[in-house]
């Protein structure tokens, strides 16, 4: 048993390995040999903020794994202008607490313990990069990015991994954040980027657009849509039903986001659209963000998997418009990267020991 910690992940971990990585686990979804649980979320009331704890599973019987993600989170809720973000932290602004607790589905072993924060962006990031794969053109040269912050690194780094981007143009509302995301990612990825004043600006002439907000409303408008483009998110609330009307195909990993059409009397659905408890009174649970609009989670749409098996036709025309709702089957994803990084952490002698003994105990349940 080991402790991987962010420091060791970044040391071993490419997001080539994670595209890779992912592209199995998919692969055994298709063939009903992974599975997985779609997160549940539990809040709870404090003042000014919300506590907010979230969990999801997930398993490979080829990987030989079972994964939890487990997140503890303190919620701020602010708006910007049009925007409405969500902030969060545990103890105190800048920290956070997100664990992976890796398992063997062979014997029941615990094996790891790892940060989710180094995961978390790549494994994210892996899964647009593989909607650009399989749904967007292959002559995409020009990426819109909406968003300047972690998220929009790791998607820009996938999808550089499947297309040959030429120019990201980036916009968010923060000029400063924008620029020092150019600054940034220009060095790292070797390509021009230029920061446009408004999101229209940056979404014209894009052959990829690339969602990557923390914005509980909407970010794209329909009319910015052009023939040909790409489009994905990392929230379901960053699109409507008006600009998935747009769209001639769309995609999702998995099973719709939400975890219930009819969930228990007084659960409630997050702001991120996900089935969730609260220990609150209706009028506290009013103060969570609404969820987002529900036809993101279209169960009629087309899923990965079925795309990879050749089971769906996915994009068959060059001005078709597709969208990937990048939403969906973390616990998966956690379980195919958590591996990939477990098996190269202890390949490089990495992680800090945790005796086995720790978690076992001799008094059965």
């Amino acid at each position: 048993m080991i402790f991987i910690t962010n420091e060791h992940i970044q040391k071993v971990l490419t997001m080539k390995d994670c595209i890779e990585a992912m592209e199995e686990a998919y692969g055994e979804l298709a063939a009903e040999h992974a599975a997985y649980r779609p997160r549940i979320d539990f809040y709870v009331p404090q003042e000014p903020h919300f506590y907010r704890w979230g969990t999801m599973e997930g398993a490979s019987r080829k990987l030989g794994v079972f994964a939890i993600r487990m997140k503890s989170d303190m919620l701020i809720w602010n708006r910007q202008g049009a925007f409405q973000t969500e902030e969060k932290y545990c103890i105190r602004p800048g920290t956070y607490c997100g664990l992976i607790f890796l398992l063997s589905v062979r014997n029941g072993e615990p094996l790891a313990l790892m940060n989710d924060g180094v995961l978390q962006h790549l494994r994210v990031g892996a899964c647009a990069g593989l909607g650009a794969k399989y749904l967007s053109r292959e002559d995409s040269k020009v990426l819109c990015m909406l968003g300047s912050g972690g998220m929009a690194r790791s998607y820009a780094e996938a999808i550089l991994e499947v297309r040959p981007i030429e120019r990201i143009r980036v916009f968010s509302p923060t000029r400063g954040n924008r620029e020092r995301y150019a600054r940034e990612m220009a060095k790292r990825l070797k390509v021009e980027i230029l920061c446009m004043e408004s999101p229209e600006e940056a979404v014209k002439g894009a052959d990829i657009v690339a969602l990557a907000t923390d914005s509980l409303v909407p970010v794209m408008k329909p009319q910015w849509v052009e023939p040909g483009m790409h489009i994905t998110n990392v929230r379901s609330n960053e699109v409507n039903r008006d600009l998935l009307s747009r769209m001639d195909v769309i995609g999702r990993l998995g099973t719709a986001t939400m975890m219930l059409d009819h969930p228990p009397e007084g659960a409630v659905y997050g702001g991120d659209g996900m089935f969730a408890y609260c220990a609150g009174t209706l009028e506290e649970k009013k103060r969570i963000p609404p969820a987002p609009d529900r036809s993101v989670d279209n169960p009629r749409t087309g899923t990965l998997p079925d795309l990879m098996a050749k089971r769906w036709p996915g994009r068959t025309a060059a001005r078709q418009v597709t969208f990937l709702n990048n939403q969906g089957t973390q616990g998966l994803q956690f379980a195919a990267v958590g591996a990939k990084a477990y098996e190269l952490a202890r390949a490089g002698g990495l992680g800090h020991p945790m005796p086995t003994e720790w978690f076992l105990q001799d008094i059965r349940d």
